[in-house]
């Protein structure tokens, strides 16, 4: 029986489904190229954004891909679908960056969470994994496989931020039982535990 946020992540780590994954799940974790993985993978699936990345290798550093040309840049990430849109979001976005904060490193030690959801084309999710992959921020990420995992075992929420909530709360609220699985650092907990989930929901496991 799983009761609470502590419970559902026991479970799932005792699966080891982060088995040959990175530390912090997501690849290149604390880089730039997190921000831009964040927006590609928006309406597609991740093996159609490492297309892309694959195609823009040479300007996924933060100086080099302010030079880009907005119309290459459309060609490079193709693949991941929505391509004329997501590269002028891509391309204003690194611009605003650059204007409000200078260098990426200024960026992770200081934009907030309500900067980026002024930004175009940034919702919740998308900023959250910005936050949590590429800033090293203690966010929880919750996509439509942590809702349905969460409907599928009773929990339902009216919104993302109840979720959100729910789970950095539960987890919080059970730290001294969790911290020596995750060297007492948040940010990797929640990193590992979201990706858990979207590695069990890839797996079309179910619980019970």
């Amino acid at each position: 029986m799983i009761d609470n946020p502590k419970d559902l992540l026991l479970y799932l780590k005792n699966l080891n489904l982060l088995t040959n994954k990175p530390k912090f799940w997501w690849p290149n974790y604390g880089t730039f190229e997190v921000v831009i993985g964040a927006i590609l993978t928006q309406n597609t699936k991740w093996e159609n954004v490492e297309r892309s990345l694959a195609n823009l290798k040479g300007f996924l550093e933060f100086e080099d891909f302010l030079n880009i040309d907005v119309n290459f840049l459309k060609e490079y990430i193709r693949p991941s679908g929505f391509y004329n849109q997501k590269a002028v979001r891509l391309y204003n976005l690194a611009q605003n960056i650059k204007q409000d904060f200078e260098t990426f490193s200024n960026f992770q030690d200081n934009v907030t969470r309500e900067w980026l959801l002024n930004q175009k084309g940034i919702g919740f999710e998308s900023a959250d994994s910005i936050l949590c992959y590429a800033c090293k921020r203690e966010e929880f990420v919750v996509d439509s496989y942590t809702n349905r995992l969460l409907k599928s075992i009773g929990f339902e929420f009216e919104s993302y931020d109840d979720i959100k909530y729910w789970i950095e709360s539960g987890i919080r609220d059970s730290w001294d039982e969790l911290k020596e699985y995750y060297e007492d650092n948040l940010n990797l907990c929640f990193a590992r535990f979201h990706g858990k989930i979207v590695e069990f929901s890839k797996r079309k496991l179910t619980i019970g």
